[in-house]
C-alpha cells in the first residue's frame, strides 16, 4: 500500500479550536473540565461531537453501551473499517485533552482528508466510548470492556455510583442508550491518539511517543471495619482505629511497589473514611489499591502480598477486613503492524519519538482483543493529567494528530 504525501497534514489550528470549544461544555473550577460519564454535560459533548460529525457528512451509530461511531465511507463496500477515536468524558477534575484529543483527533482527520479530497479503500470510523475514565462508575472502559467481551452487558448497566445511581439508568436518562449490539462490530484496526500522561516525552524532548505495550492493572478495593468512638473519651488500648489501620495498608502498599521497581507502581487514589467527623475515630474505611506493571506475575505478587500484609495488620489491630477486585487487566502488547505503521508516520514526518509502555489503561488495551490495534502518544507539561491543570502546546497536539493521520491513512488504503 502506498504511503501518504508528507505534505499531507491536518488543520491544527483548526483540531486546537474544537478543543478549546468542547473545554466549554463542563467547565471545572480550575480551568479544567469535569464532564463525567452520562451525566447532563457527558450528553452535551455528545451532541456537539454528533454535530460536528454530521457536517462532516458522516453517518453516526449508537450502541446499547452508549459508544459513538462516526462512519466515513470507503470505496470498497466489503472492506472492514478503520476504527480511531478514544473518550470525551472526564475525571471530576479533569484536563481539557485526556480523551478529548484522541476523539476530536479522529474527527480533525475526517476534515483534513475531505479538505484534501482523499478517499480511502476501507472506511473510517470516529469512535467515542463511554465510561472510559471509571470515576463515577467502576470499572474504567466500562463501555469497551463491554464490547471486547470483557464484562456482560448487563453487569455493567448495574454498576452503581456513590449515589446509588445505577449506570444502565444513567445511559437511558441522558438518551444515549442506542439499539445496536454492542461489539457486533469488526475491525480492521484500531488507533488511538492520547496525551502521555506521565512525563517521559517531555522529559526527553520527543514529539512522539510510539506506544508497543500497555501496563497490566489491578485495582482491589479494601474495607476496613472497626468501631466508631469519641476522639477524645475512648482511651487508646480500647479503640478500634480503621483509619489508622488503612494508613498502616498504604504504608506497605508503597513498599510492595518499591520492591518491583522500576516498572511498578502502587497507590490508594479512592479513599472513603467513615463517619468523616473530626472528633470520630473512624469506624471504617474504603480505599481502592491500584496496582500496575507490564509484568503480569509482578501484578499477581502485588494482589497476593497486599492481602498478606492487610490480613497481619488488622489480626493484629483487631478489625475486619474484606477485599473485592473491582478492576483489572492484564498486560497488553499492542499489534505489530499497527505499531510499525505509527512508527514509520513519526519518520516521514520528520518528528522525534521513542517507544513508550503506557503507564495508564485506555480503552485501546481492551479493544486490541478483539483487533489490530495501536496508540500515539503527545507530551504533557511536568507528565501531569487528572487534574485541571493538565496542559499540552498546539505544536504537541499537531504532531500527535499528524502521525495518527498519517498511520490511519496508510492502513485504511488511500485510492488514487
Amino acid at each position: 500500500m502506498a504511503a501518504p504525501g508528507e505534505n499531507m497534514k491536518i488543520n491544527a489550528e483548526r483540531l486546537w479550536d474544537s478543543l478549546m470549544e468542547m473545554a466549554q461544555i463542563g467547565p471545572g473550577v480550575a480551568g479544567g473540565n469535569n464532564r463525567q460519564t452520562v451525566t447532563d454535560e457527558d450528553s452535551q459533548g455528545r451532541h456537539l461531537f454528533a454535530d460536528w460529525c454530521a457536517a462532516a457528512g458522516m453517518t453516526m451509530g449508537v450502541d446499547q453501551m452508549g459508544n459513538m461511531f462516526a462512519r466515513r465511507e470507503g470505496t470498497d463496500m466489503d472492506a472492514l473499517p478503520v476504527y480511531v477515536g478514544s473518550h470525551l468524558d472526564t475525571q471530576p477534575t479533569g484536563g481539557k485533552y485526556d480523551g478529548v484529543l484522541g476523539v476530536l483527533g479522529g474527527l480533525e482527520i475526517i476534515r483534513s482528508m475531505n479538505d484534501l479530497g482523499i478517499r480511502t479503500k476501507h472506511p473510517i470510523v470516529v469512535t467515542n466510548f463511554t465510561n472510559e475514565e471509571g470515576t463515577r462508575f467502576a470499572p474504567a472502559m466500562l463501555a469497551s470492556g463491554v464490547f471486547a467481551g470483557i464484562h456482560t452487558q448487563d453487569w455493567a448497566y448495574g454498576r452503581e455510583d456513590a449515589e446509588g445511581l445505577k449506570f444502565g439508568d444513567e445511559l437511558e436518562r441522558i438518551g444515549w442508550k442506542g439499539d445496536e449490539e454492542v461489539g457486533a462490530r469488526q475491525m480492521h484496526a484500531f488507533f488511538e491518539l492520547h496525551i502521555e500522561q506521565g512525563p517521559i516525552l517531555e522529559a526527553e524532548g520527543r514529539d512522539v511517543g510510539v506506544v508497543t505495550h500497555g501496563q497490566g492493572l489491578s485495582w482491589t478495593q479494601v474495607t476496613i471495619t472497626g468501631k466508631d468512638s469519641h476522639t477524645g473519651s475512648t482511651p487508646m488500648p480500647m479503640r478500634k482505629n480503621a483509619g489508622l489501620g488503612m494508613a498502616r495498608v498504604l504504608q506497605k502498599v508503597d513498599e510492595i511497589a518499591w520492591s518491583h521497581a522500576p516498572h511498578a507502581v502502587g497507590a490508594a487514589g479512592h479513599i472513603d473514611v467513615h463517619p468523616n467527623s473530626r472528633n470520630v475515630i473512624p469506624g471504617r474505611v474504603v480505599f481502592t489499591v491500584d496496582f500496575r506493571s507490564p509484568d503480569l506475575t509482578v501484578i499477581e505478587d502485588m494482589e497476593k502480598r497486599l492481602k498478606i500484609e492487610t490480613d497481619a495488620i488488622c489480626k493484629e489491630m483487631g478489625l475486619d477486613v474484606t477485599y473485592e477486585k473491582v478492576g483489572g487487566f492484564d498486560p497488553v502488547k499492542f499489534d505489530e503492524g499497527c505499531v510499525t505503521a505509527v512508527r514509520a508516520a513519526a519518520e516521514r514526518l520528520g518528528h522525534s519519538h521513542m517507544d513508550l509502555i503506557s503507564g495508564a489503561g485506555h480503552d485501546a488495551c481492551w479493544i486490541n482483543r478483539v483487533a489490530p490495534t495501536a496508540m500515539v502518544m503527545c507530551p504533557c507539561v511536568d507528565g501531569l493529567s487528572h487534574n485541571e491543570a493538565e496542559e499540552i502546546s498546539p505544536d504537541w497536539a499537531a504532531a500527535g494528530a499528524n502521525v495518527l493521520f498519517h498511520a490511519v491513512m496508510e492502513t485504511a488504503e488511500i485510492v488514487d
